[in-house]
């Protein structure tokens, strides 16, 4: 029982100091993915502008991978939106602020 105990002890202080470092980075993980939603989460809004957020962010991705020049403005999407009517200058205001967001989160700022 004595061997028993002598082995069993220090092992389990092992154990009980190597999980410290897990639930650390576990919560490093939780900030840095709050981080990051929160400039690719769409403001709340109407349905068109939260879809020109959306819009914004993957175009800033395509121009930039594409080696285009980086302006919101010269985008398709922003020239020609998707939506009808009054929602039109919504969607337009909506992309421009997801298409900066991307190219201020890719540029590291």
């Amino acid at each position: 029982m004595k061997k028993l105990i002598r082995i069993a002890t220090p092992l389990m202080a092992v154990a009980l100091m190597s999980g410290a470092p897990f639930f650390a980075h576990a919560q490093q993980m939780t900030e840095t993915q709050t981080k990051a939603q929160e400039w690719n989460t769409p403001p709340a809004g109407t349905p068109e502008a939260q879809q020109g957020y959306r819009d914004g962010i993957q175009a800033a991705q395509m121009d930039k991978a594409a080696k285009r020049k980086i302006d919101a403005k010269s985008s398709h999407l922003y020239q020609h939106p998707p939506v009808k009517g009054a929602a039109r200058d919504e969607y337009r205001t909506s992309f421009t602020a997801g298409y900066d967001a991307q190219v201020k989160h890719s540029s590291g700022e």
